[in-house]
């Protein structure tokens, strides 16, 4: 593993930022070009929200997988957080404009239907994250800044019902992935020391 982080470190944070973005118009250009099956805007869609949900899952998985397997990843944890809120906002792109496209239809939808009120939630709260990832911010705000960039906790319990919502019928993926969600957020919280293991401590 520490040959892997001797590697991670000289791979330069805009390499990240690029190669994060590079589906996004080959995506789209496979949309235009009829790759992507007989609904294209479905399907761009969903290839959309479905990298702003794993790029989520594995922007929340940096800590610990510095934690548990000693991979650090921390250097690309804000680069990871920036392309998620990019592709959720192509998400909600194509979905307005190419999808929905009437104003009041966009509304309606926002207020009688729950997939899509609990996926615009989660867009609401990743947005401002998306906004003060970067160093100004951070000095800005402070302490502050620190508990805003929790609500991508809550954010991402959204996203991951969003898509459990969203498919039609029974499927294993979406619940896989509110699941990884789950399981991640489980695992920041602090572990109660047994009392046991603190009297055996005292005592020696």
């Amino acid at each position: 593993m520490d040959k892997l982080n001797q590697i991670l470190r000289r791979v330069p944070v805009w390499a990240v930022y690029l190669l994060g973005l590079l589906p996004a118009p080959w995506l789209f250009y496979l949309g235009l070009a009829g790759g992507l099956g007989v609904d294209p805007i479905e399907a761009l869609e969903h290839e959309y929200g479905e990298l702003a949900l794993q790029l989520l899952i594995l922007g929340l998985a940096v800590s610990p997988l510095r934690r548990l397997a000693g991979l650090n990843l921390m250097k690309f944890r804000r680069a990871i957080g920036v392309l998620t809120v990019c592709y959720a906002g192509f998400h909600l792109l194509v979905w307005l404009v190419l999808d929905v496209q009437v104003p009041a239809q966009i509304w309606a939808d926002i207020l009688k239907r729950p997939y899509v009120t609990i996926g615009m939630a989660a867009f609401v709260l990743l947005l401002p994250l998306g906004l003060t990832s970067n160093n100004a911010s951070v000095r800005r705000l402070g302490a502050a800044w620190r508990q805003l960039h929790r609500l991508v906790y809550p954010a991402a319990v959204l996203a991951g019902l969003h898509y459990v919502m969203v498919v039609k019928g029974f499927q294993f993926e979406p619940l896989l992935y509110l699941l990884a969600i789950c399981i991640l957020l489980l695992s920041r919280l602090p572990v109660p020391r047994h009392p046991f293991a603190r009297r055996s401590s005292d005592s020696t």
